[in-house]
């Protein structure tokens, strides 16, 4: 389904894209850059896809990762906030269980407060970073114990954020601030409305959660491509009205690299596999500069993850990206295409996601 017409969840396409483009920001640092830099980065990038008709901007949580300066997403939802008007600004995601639900519907309801109407909660059950750095987090040995809790901390998050606990629970007394209770408080003028949970997903657990819910479902396609076809049709097989959806409203997140220069796009996509790679043996760092991706000798085994990441990064030129966000839309039959851009410098991911607008026809305003 392409939607007609945009709502908090909905989006509108526009051009000629095949459904509404969104965008999601790791706040990307490179080697020789700063995260001063690349926060200024995601300002600019904030601007760019609200002038060019991108439906909304996400930022995720990471944490522990020397080229990824989104730890703290509702400190840097709030820098953004600041600098747009229109465009939706959520989390994708806040990993839940590395936070009390508390706390995360006291900052949301402030994120709601400042930038009333435009903010999303997008949720998920991984920790965004290695076991050691999710026990620091969560002040907890036990790290397999936030994500079997998923589903009974959405329940008090979104308790917390409704204002809705029964009469004589435990927290019935307790109220997330800013949140509903000001609008029921004698001289309260406070909005009940609150932002709308999304579920993350990379597996099929959160897809039939947010089925059975009946709330938005949003799928990691760019690192976890070989399950978005049977996690979205599990979503959609599971899928319950309810009052936030009348049927099932799914986008997913993919890695999308377009350059003037097609060279320059495979120099770019070979950097992104290979601090995928240091990642994964543990060795995690600051984006890598092309150059010395170039002079890296990759062993066989190392070879062939390059070929396997590189494979689901849709890259090249304008008109490449284009039709290979095409038939990665007629594929999946997502509702809508969030697209994460990876460089090496900050200038080639705003280019990459003006080339992409450009390629499609969305507005300039």
């Amino acid at each position: 389904m392409v939607a007609d017409e945009a709502d908090e969840i909905r989006g509108k396409s526009h051009g000629t894209a095949p459904a509404p483009l969104s965008v999601l920001d790791l706040v990307t640092v490179g080697a020789g850059s700063t995260a001063t830099d690349a926060l200024r980065t995601s300002v600019a990038l904030a601007r760019l896809a609200e002038s060019r008709g991108f439906h909304r901007y996400w930022v995720a949580e990471h944490h522990s990762m020397p080229g990824v300066a989104s730890s703290s997403p509702a400190v840097i939802l709030a820098h953004l906030a600041a600098h747009t008007d229109r465009i939706r600004l959520g989390s994708g995601g806040v990993m839940l269980p590395n936070h009390a639900p508390l706390v995360i519907a006291e900052q949301f309801g402030t994120l709601e407060a400042m930038a009333p109407g435009r903010i999303d909660l997008g949720l998920g059950r991984a920790p965004g970073t290695d076991g050691a750095t999710a026990a620091a987090l969560r002040r907890s040995d036990t790290l397999n114990e936030g994500a079997d809790d998923f589903p009974q901390q959405l329940a008090e998050l979104t308790r917390f954020l409704d204002d809705s606990f029964p009469d004589g629970h435990p927290y019935g007394r307790i109220h997330a601030i800013p949140g509903p209770v000001q609008g029921t408080t004698p001289g309260g003028v406070q909005s009940p409305h609150r932002p709308p949970i999304w579920l993350l997903g990379s597996s099929g657990f959160s897809a039939r959660l947010a089925g059975m819910l009946g709330l938005p479902f949003a799928f990691a396609h760019h690192f976890s491509a070989q399950n978005t076809i049977p996690a979205l049709d599990l979503y959609r097989q599971t899928f319950r009205p309810s009052a936030v959806l009348s049927e099932p409203y799914a986008l997913i997140g993919v890695s999308a690299i377009a350059t003037d220069d097609e060279r320059e796009a495979r120099r770019q996509t070979r950097a992104v596999a290979l601090n995928m790679l240091r990642l994964r043996t543990g060795r995690p760092g600051l984006f890598p500069d092309p150059k010395d991706v170039e002079s890296y000798e990759f062993s066989p085994m190392e070879e062939e993850f390059v070929a396997s990441w590189t494979a689901n990064i849709v890259h090249g030129t304008a008109d490449e990206v284009r039709a290979g966000l095409d038939d990665l839309h007629k594929r999946t039959g997502a509702d809508e295409l969030m697209l994460t851009s990876h460089a090496h410098r900050g200038e080639l991911r705003l280019r990459s996601y003006e080339l992409i607008a450009d390629a499609y026809g969305l507005p300039t305003t």
